[in-house]
């Protein structure tokens, strides 16, 4: 689709959270607008917390179009992390309004969309609009996991974001699984088997 001032639509989409054991996986489409470039887009991983933060507020006020939207912890032990991802790519992009032509997808896998999608690998690297895409969810994710900090805080999840750290990992042996805790990875699933059955 064009829009009316003549700007081919194309969305940029990245995930964040595939590698953490708590929380939902974030994905974030965002369609630039050409006539208003944001400078300093990057990777959200090599940029620090506070500029991510900037960035986002740029992104939401001058692109045509952004959304986030997410899988849940119980969508992710249901379908996979992958097709969690994909489910939460998908979503951010119908949400989009107005829809894109063509959606450039960070990575190597293409979600289902209702438009044409390449998948870019290191796309957030070399595509303003997928990393502008990925600042979006990783700030949304980041909140996320404050909240969720604040509903279970005994696991620090503002500090390690959910991600393996040994200081989650000795919460999680202490505390126990909370209902935020990603059943289908590994070192979650090892504290659900009873401790005579680990071996």
């Amino acid at each position: 689709m064009i829009n009316p001032g003549g700007v081919l639509l194309v969305a940029g989409v990245d995930e964040a959270g595939r590698g953490p054991l708590a929380g939902p996986v974030l994905a974030g489409a965002v369609i630039l607008d050409p006539g208003r470039p944001i400078a300093g887009l990057a990777d959200s991983k090599t940029l620090t917390p506070v500029r991510r933060e900037e960035l986002a507020v740029e992104i939401r006020a001058y692109a045509i179009a952004w959304a986030v939207a997410s899988a849940t912890v119980e969508e992710i032990d249901r379908l996979n992390i992958l097709q969690a991802s994909l489910l939460a790519m998908t979503r951010a992009v119908a949400k989009l309004v107005p829809a894109p032509l063509e959606a450039l997808i960070d990575g190597n896998h293409v979600p289902r969309l209702g438009c044409t999608a390449r998948a870019i690998v290191r796309g957030d690297v070399t595509e303003p609009a997928i990393s502008a895409a990925s600042i979006l969810a990783k700030v949304a994710r980041d909140a996320e996991m404050c909240a969720l900090d604040r509903v279970f805080p005994g696991y620090d999840f503002t500090r390690h974001k959910g991600y393996p750290t040994p200081q989650h990992l000795a919460a999680l042996e202490r505390c126990g699984v909370s209902p935020a805790h990603r059943r289908s990875f590994g070192p979650v699933r090892r504290l659900l088997v009873p401790q005579n059955a680990r071996g």
